[in-house]
């Protein structure tokens, strides 16, 4: 197993930790309203009653009831202290797995250059044997001819935000899988993917600028007021506004041809980008998890087969019908207003 999944394994041991302390905080504090409800009978019952032993019975359920509250009181404080733990432990594991993701993404980077510059060198090489024969020429030129059919490559980048106080969201299964649907696509190498985890925004204009990406998707959390939750330096949800998110776009529109939006209510984040890039993809309403995952990864693969962004979006939606996910109509495409969506072909071998 690899070290970023031992750090992300690690992490949801945490979170799961976490949440069951949370649960049991909950039930304890249900006991202590129960005993105080006790507590308060016994007091009404002796303003009722003028008998001794009654009386003194009544004040010992009330001993007893103060006791008691000390003790689940004194237990709670060592479970929220057993929280605050949990939750430090997942935000190291979460700089782990980010600092982890750097070093493998540094990795691949530098592989590239290596590839780029073997191919270059091995370019060179045929330009030099083809001027001494005619032979190697010939065959040389049909070598040419079949590298001009792969497609330009384009890069898809994968923004994940899954802050620690909202509910978790299965990001790295909808990562893994359209990862796994690009590697089994006809034009598998032609589609770049790279995904930025815990993002921030700071990250966002970071990564695009970088990576210049031809299509920015983003995973994670909507509100229905149009704002994306990304993620404070603790971890923690921060909204940021669709005003923000749209001049964002705009200002980085001259690489980017799609942006997806694979959260809730992005609808209109998607219509309002749709002005600046040739198409967007936004969710009217909710989107489960499973939606979510089996869409874009179905879109991903019809993309990676050279299909047009409208033949890939009803692929995508197809797909999500066919397992049984009655969330179809969720999803909308938005092209600019001089584009038609059947046009649009991300990865073209022609």
């Amino acid at each position: 197993m690899a070290l970023i999944d031992t750090y992300r394994n690690s992490k949801l041991t945490k979170e799961k930790e976490r949440a069951k302390l949370v649960s049991d905080k909950a039930k304890e504090h249900l006991k202590i309203a129960v005993l105080s409800k006790k507590a308060q009978a016994a007091r009404d019952a002796i303003k009722r009653t003028k008998t001794v032993s009654t009386i003194n019975t009544k004040l010992k359920e009330i001993d007893k009831c103060t006791s008691d509250i000390a003790t689940i009181t004194k237990k709670i404080a060592d479970m929220e202290e057993k929280i605050v733990n949990k939750e430090k432990d997942i935000v190291n594991y979460q700089i782990k797995i980010d600092k982890e993701q750097a070093a493998l993404d540094k990795k691949k980077q530098t592989a590239e250059v290596k590839l780029r510059k073997d191919q270059d060198k091995n370019l060179r090489d045929i330009g030099n044997t083809l001027k001494n024969h005619n032979t190697l020429h010939l065959r040389t030129q049909s070598e040419i001819k079949a590298l001009k059919d792969i497609p330009e490559k384009i890069t898809v980048l994968f923004l994940a935000s899954n802050p620690l106080d909202l509910s978790q969201l299965r990001l790295d299964e909808e990562a893994r899988s359209i990862a796994n649907m690009i590697r089994q696509s006809k034009y598998r190498d032609a589609v770049r993917f790279e995904s930025r985890w815990a993002l921030q925004p700071m990250d966002l204009l970071q990564a695009i600028n970088e990576l210049k990406p031809t299509v920015v998707h983003f995973s994670g959390h909507g509100s229905d007021n149009d704002e994306i939750a990304f993620q404070d330096q603790s971890g923690k949800m921060k909204l940021v506004s669709k005003e923000a998110i749209v001049q964002t776009m705009m200002a980085s529109a001259e690489n980017i041809r799609l942006v997806f939006f694979n959260t809730c209510y992005s609808k209109n984040q998607a219509e309002a980008i749709s002005e600046f890039v040739e198409a967007t993809i936004g969710m009217n309403t909710s989107i489960g998890d499973d939606a979510a995952r089996v869409f874009s990864s179905q879109f991903y693969s019809s993309i990676g087969f050279g299909h047009s962004v409208d033949k890939a979006f009803e692929q995508a939606k197809a797909l999500v019908m066919m397992e049984g996910i009655n969330e179809e109509n969720t999803p909308e495409l938005f092209v600019r207003d001089d584009l038609n969506a059947g046009d649009i072909i991300l990865v073209n071998p022609k």
